[in-house]
């Protein structure tokens, strides 16, 4: 990816006074929730006018999202690897650039195969690139509170990126499917771009200031920095290899709950907009499991929060056989909004802690690429399972033995910090 030539991050007289991570927080929260246009949610509202205006069938459309989500997960390790050479700054300005140029490219696709191209894009620079690095800029600026942050973070995302759907809608009922992709990429551009170059701030030394600010004035520079791994020494590590399967495995789980959610309740006896509302219960249980494991994350040894994470995620998978009254559907709704809430925060906060800032982005854009291309493969996964077995229920309890076998690996595998020491 081509550098963009940027002037470096405004210095301000005061700014040791001034915590800038706080504000760096508040932004990286929006610009990573201005990636709805190419998450699942987003595209989901198209999909329909994909398949009228292309006269392509719903299989052929799941295909090339699929193919284009896979692909686009490829190139997360380069593009994370990218970001820690060129900073946040520059890196945020060019992928929203690159981004909206993606989200016009949609509005100009006319058979299967500009589709999957497009989806390509999309998921590489929204889904992929644009969550990463925000995610990136903000654990520079917090330690030893990074959990608390990160569980902030992933809330308050989440719960913007939840009017994606709604105002896409609004733009496809008023200027029809193609101009509210362009009108998507307008956003984009005006808004992403703005942050990172009057904003974004790559590290706190540039601006003479220590992650968490007075709160970690005592350790200027943090333990992080000093531990540093590079990818290739964190691929030596057993706990980095725990990390991504605790990624990869709620990825492809709850994406195959969600994808299937209304045949799977539909199978206990609720209706398609029943079972659309409980989308709603799965807000609650993320937004208090991100907070709560995000304070646990700075707390505890991160095994163990690995651990009751990967609990949370099998619960609610031994729950699918016996739904049936609207108590016990509102309960595993919470419990999988639960599940995704805690084990992503959880490694949005352990990557840093474990192995160091200095190569956080080649890091992380491994562990998106996991992301992405786990939940790639869940729905078919399940599909295939539910086939085989007859259920939902029955598919879903075999799938319990995923998050058992990574939450007693995440219980006895080692911390590198401690190692280290």
């Amino acid at each position: 990816m081509k550098d963009i030539d940027v002037d470096p991050a405004p210095q301000v007289g005061d700014a040791a006074a001034r915590f800038s991570g706080w504000r760096v927080l508040a932004l990286a929260v929006v610009a990573a929730a201005l990636s709805g246009p190419g998450q699942t949610i987003g595209v989901s509202v198209f999909i329909p006018h994909l398949i009228a205006s292309l006269r392509l069938s719903d299989p052929h459309v799941a295909g090339a999202y699929m193919v284009g989500t896979l692909l686009g997960a490829l190139a997360m390790p380069r593009i994370g690897t990218w970001i820690d050479r060129v900073g946040v700054r520059r890196a945020m300005t060019a992928i929203g650039l690159a981004f909206g140029t993606a989200l016009v490219a949609m509005s100009t696709v006319w058979s299967l195969v500009p589709l999957a191209v497009g989806f390509t894009l999309i998921r590489m620079f929204g889904q992929g690139a644009l969550m990463l690095v925000s995610t990136v800029a903000v654990s520079h600026w917090f330690e030893r509170r990074r959990g608390m942050v990160m569980g902030i973070m992933t809330t308050a995302v989440g719960l913007l990126m939840s009017l994606a759907p709604v105002a896409l809608n609004a733009a496809i009922d008023t200027w029809g499917w193609r101009t509210a992709w362009i009108a998507a990429a307008a956003v984009i551009w005006v808004v992403v771009p703005s942050i990172a170059r009057l904003g974004m701030i790559d590290r706190p030394a540039d601006v003479g200031q220590v992650p968490d600010g007075a709160f970690g004035a005592e350790g200027a520079g943090g333990p992080s920095a000093a531990r540093s791994m590079t990818r290739r020494q964190a691929f030596g590590s057993a706990a980095f290899w725990v990390a991504m399967a605790a990624v990869a495995t709620p990825s492809m789980l709850l994406t195959a709950v969600n994808f299937h959610q209304i045949t799977l309740l539909g199978e206990a006896g609720f209706t398609a907009s029943e079972a659309a509302l409980m989308f709603l219960p799965q807000v609650v249980g993320s937004t208090a499991a991100g907070l709560t494991f995000g304070v646990l994350t700075d707390r505890i040894r991160g095994g163990f929060v690995l651990t009751a994470a990967m609990v949370l995620m099998a619960v609610p998978l031994g729950l699918v056989a016996g739904l049936g009254s609207l108590s016990s559907v509102v309960v595993y709704a919470v419990l999988v909004g639960a599940a995704g809430g805690a084990v992503f925060t959880a490694n949005a906060a352990l990557l840093p802690r474990w192995f160091g800032l200095a190569h956080l982005g080649s890091i992380s854009g491994v562990a998106t690429f996991v992301m992405v291309a786990s939940s790639s493969l869940g729905p078919l996964a399940m599909s295939l399972a539910r086939a085989s077995t007859g259920s939902y229920g029955t598919a879903a309890a075999g799938f319990i033995a995923l998050p058992a076998v990574v939450g007693v690996a995440a219980l006895v595998v080692r911390d590198p910090a401690a190692e280290a020491d």
